[in-house]
């Protein structure tokens, strides 16, 4: 289902195109000296207009689907890390390599190191004229995640007892779940690079200041106000279609 941001995009659109229908109708006293508000340039921002929204939605797909094959990638990501920590620290290892280990997965879960101040702390501190400053310890982008597994597979590789059976676990597959995981998020920055390309075209097209597709349309709207009158049945027929700018 089209979201309320892309119908109003193509409502704009249309609603242009119905702009021309009319200046058309009104032959040749339709005559503005402002060359964008012409006939033959009103139809080529038109052309253009659609053109660029045929763009966005051709690539669309490729990037939603590839941003929901890296959001199941992810999905078993936080139990799987648990596991891993867990057959760590149930193996012959070291407190330095479990304490390390802990501090690479708090950060691939997004907890902090310590408890968050409660309100109460807050105001006790206030009122002894102290600040308590809280820092944001996440790093749950998909990069900073994968940087982090990246960080645990080496630590676990550095430790020999870190040897687990189950077949999930090994270091192999870890090294293969983080490829993966890798080129899935490498596939929704391929194909986002070139939709934002487009949505930035498409709004230079349509919104953008004095020159785009919504601002003509202002101007074409009060050209005819001042050929027929506010209260001309010419004039308010083209005041009753809507133009709204988007920025996304």
């Amino acid at each position: 289902m089209a979201s309320t941001t892309e119908q109003g995009h193509n409502r704009n659109a249309a609603n242009f195109d119905k702009l021309i229908i009319n200046c058309t109708s009104y032959g040749t006293t339709y005559n503005p000296s402002k060359a964008a508000l012409k006939i033959a340039a009103m139809q080529a921002q038109a052309t253009a207009a659609k053109n660029s929204l045929t763009t966005v939605n051709a690539l669309t797909p490729a990037w939603k689907n590839a941003v929901s094959a890296r959001v199941a990638g992810f999905k078993p990501f936080d139990k799987l890390i648990t596991r891993v920590n867990n057959a760590l620290k149930a193996s012959d290892t070291t407190v330095e390599v479990d304490d390390s280990a802990k501090t690479i997965v708090r950060k691939l879960q997004g907890r902090r190191a310590t408890a968050k101040a409660t309100e109460e702390e807050k105001k006790v501190a206030a009122d002894a004229g102290k600040e308590i400053v809280e820092i944001s310890t996440s790093q749950m982008s998909y990069d900073s995640r994968l940087d982090n597994f990246d960080k645990l597979i080496k630590l676990l590789s550095s430790v020999p007892a870190y040897a687990p059976n189950e077949a999930d676990l090994k270091i192999a597959s870890l090294t293969a779940l983080y490829t993966d995981l890798k080129a899935k998020n490498l596939a929704v920055i391929n194909a986002e690079t070139p939709l934002n390309n487009a949505r930035i075209a498409r709004n230079d097209v349509m919104y953008k200041d004095n020159v785009g597709l919504v601002d003509v349309a202002t101007d074409v709207k009060t050209y005819i106000k001042s050929v027929y009158g506010a209260t001309s049945p010419q004039y308010k027929t083209v005041s009753s279609l809507k133009f709204t700018k988007y920025n996304n």
